[in-house]
């Protein structure tokens, strides 16, 4: 498979996902020449407390397009609500949709086990939406429907913060991507979320969005042997590829 003819979608619950959990990974494929879609369910319309939703879903909007814009990457949000993305007919309906006008070979979300129901649940979506993108009898109801995918994509789960679930248990990645190369580009993405590290600072007592990332990527890169990292489960259920379509395009920056 030629790497110039890899489409790839990073599909997240909301902006600064994608940024924080793999956008080193997303700027090795992007340099290499893949074609990166950065999708979001919503625009974090709750993500303030002084802007109304209408207001800073604009703005969130706004950051995640120049975010996406610094690796030549396309944003899209699926119009979903902040605490509102459940799994069910309309939100499958846009996932399913976006995965099949992208045409992805590989995939990238949350992790299945999240510390918030907004994460999981996209992340369940995903996996469906993978799963389903090659069966033509599911219609999506756009009024311009995508054709359905030859095949079901790659599917990798980034790491939930933390690597804990709920209970605090850890969460362990069997796949590390090298970020060493990247991390300034992956701070700079981070960095144009600027409303959403103050509604962090405001809300959940997080001072420093970019310091907690490289502690997240210190520490992922210390059970690979790398200095920085991105960590990953491959979903290799039923139906899905099992080659690791990482390790084939980013080499030994993947164990």
């Amino acid at each position: 498979m030629r790497r110039d003819s890899i489409n790839v979608l990073a599909l997240f619950a909301h902006p600064d996902d994608a940024e924080f959990l793999c956008a080193g990974t997303l700027a090795h494929l992007a340099a290499r020449g893949a074609s990166v879609h950065i999708a979001t369910m919503s625009a974090g319309d709750c993500g303030s407390t002084t802007l109304p939703p209408s207001k800073i879903a604009t703005i969130r909007q706004r950051e995640a397009a120049r975010a996406a814009s610094l690796i030549g990457a396309q944003y899209h949000r699926l119009k979903g609500k902040d605490l509102l993305i459940f799994y069910d007919h309309p939100h499958l309906n846009k996932v399913m949709e976006l995965v099949r006008q992208t045409r992805p070979s590989l995939v990238l979300t949350h992790s299945p086990v999240d510390y918030m129901i907004d994460h999981e649940t996209v992340s369940h979506l995903c996996q469906s939406a993978c799963f389903g993108a090659l069966a033509p009898n599911y219609k999506t109801g756009a009024r311009h429907p995508a054709p359905p995918l030859p095949g079901v994509p790659h599917l990798y789960y980034a790491d939930a913060l933390g690597r804990r679930d709920i209970l605090g248990n850890k969460i362990e990645s069997g796949i590390s991507v090298n970020i060493a190369a990247t991390l300034k580009r992956k701070e700079e993405m981070l960095a144009c979320h600027e409303s959403q590290q103050a509604w962090l600072r405001t809300q959940q007592g997080i001072p420093e969005t970019i310091q907690t990332m490289r502690t997240m990527a210190r520490e992922a890169g210390k059970r690979a042997g790398f200095r920085w990292a991105e960590g990953f489960r491959q979903h290799l259920g039923q139906g899905f590829p099992a080659t690791n379509l990482l390790k084939e395009l980013l080499g030994t920056l993947v164990r």
